[in-house]
This record gives C-alpha cells, structure tokens and sequence, in this order.
C-alpha cells in the first residue's frame, strides 16, 4: 500500500492512497495503527515529505557506472555516511541553492524507511526490518565536497533531500527502474539491480554499525548522469512500482 503524509487544514497527519482519495490513519505508523472509513479528496491536503526521517544514512558509490563517470574506485564495502535529517523537504516543494558558483547536482537514489528497530541484522533477515520505500533526491554539492573530504556538509543544506511522494509498503527493490528527468529530458536511466550493494547488504553492513530504528531512511546510491542543477529546473524522481516526486529549483 502507498503511505502518505499530508497537512489539511492545518493538522498533518498519515494516510493510505485510494485513487485519488486519502483514508487517515489513526495510531502509531511503525507501530499499530488502524485505517478510518473517511475519505478525504486528494484537492482538500497538501502532500507532505512521506515522514522525518530518525536518521539520514546515505551510501556513496553504489553503482560502477556512477563511480566511473566520477573517476573515482568501486568501493570494497559499503562507503556510508549521515547527513542532517533537517535537509528532507517533499513533493513540489523547492530545492534552494546555497549559492551559484558551486557545482550541485542531483542524484535520483531509492530510499529505504527502517520499521523495526535492530543491530547486526543479517542480509536473510533485512526485509523484517523495512517499512517500505520511497524516491529521493541526493542533491550535493560538489565543491565541499572536495575541499571537506567527506560528505556531511556538501550534502545537508536545507532542502538538499527531497523525498517522496509517498512510501511504497509492498515493493521488491531488487530490480526497480529508476529514471530522473531535468526540464523533461532524461538525465539518469538506472536500475536497482546494478547496485554494487544490495539493499540487504546495506542493511546489515549498516546494523553492523549502529541500530537501525523506526524511522531511519537508507538512501542506496545513484546511478550514472548526475549533472549540475540551475535556478528554474523542473527536477523529476521517478521510481518503478513507487511514483514520482516533483521539485523546482531555486538560486
């Protein structure tokens, strides 16, 4: 089912998605949690990033095709880092860019929404632990992060994560088209199962680390074409089997 968070007259609150209708949830999203009767037309919400996230975990150079466009090596294990949760913005809300001389570009990846908490999750065991997936958008700043050596900063100004348009509960993320196109034209044409990592090898090498908890959102890597993004570009996510997530950007 397809899991949407939503604001209407004033009150934010989760939903399952019925065509062009939204049916509430009452209780705890990770938890328990019941599907109301109502239904609310999609015209009277504004659609909300899919949650906030607990923590923001990002792999770096999960597809070869990606990590050869940017001459640097295939990493031997999962090459992980965090970035500020503070970053998530949603659907048709707008990418601000810092500034115009830097390099930023976008980076479609499938993010993955953590249900259960654990640690040291083994790979046969990974999908007891996800809630569902969603589309992001790894915008990053170039520049820092060449002068920083690592990707904390580069990668957490406000609005660089959109994430959305909802979460996909009932999904294989073995083998999922994912396609990102700038002002219409396609600039990124990958599928999941190019990754150097599965997601449940992310999912254990990540546990293995620190606990995983509700709430946590993995974004797997990106696939080759990221390209600089400039003032007024209509950015597209889509993902098979989840939806796509709308951004414009700003300068």
């Amino acid at each position: 089912m397809k899991i949407l968070r939503y604001e209407k007259e004033g009150e934010i609150g989760y939903g399952i998605l019925q065509g062009e209708r939204i049916q509430p949830l009452k209780g705890s999203l990770f938890g328990s949690f019941t599907i109301c009767e109502e239904e609310i037309p999609w015209h009277e919400i504004r659609l909300l990033s899919p949650l906030k996230p607990n923590k923001l975990i990002l792999i770096g150079r999960n597809y070869v095709s990606h990590a050869a466009e940017g001459g640097k090596p295939v990493p031997e294990e999962p090459l992980m880092f965090l970035a500020s949760p503070t970053a998530v913005i949603g659907p048709g809300e707008s990418i601000r860019l810092p500034n115009r001389k830097d390099r930023i570009d976008h980076e479609a990846e499938l993010a993955v929404v953590i249900g259960k908490k654990g640690k040291q999750i083994p790979q046969d065991r990974a999908m007891e632990y996800i809630f569902g997936y969603t589309c992001g958008n790894d915008v990053s700043n170039r520049v820092l992060q060449e002068k920083d050596g690592q990707y904390t900063r580069a990668k957490s100004f406000d609005s660089f994560k959109p994430l959305g348009p909802w979460i996909e509960t009932d999904l294989d993320p073995s083998n999922l088209g994912i396609r990102l196109t700038v002002n219409g034209e396609v600039r990124q044409d990958g599928q999941t199962k190019d990754m150097i990592f599965s997601v449940p090898v992310l999912v254990e090498a990540i546990s293995a680390v620190f606990p995983l908890e509700p709430g946590d959102v993995i974004l797997t890597g990106t696939p080759s074409g990221v390209s600089p993004l400039l003032p007024g570009d209509e950015i597209q996510v889509k993902i098979e089997g989840i939806g796509s997530l709308s951004n414009r950007v700003e300068g």
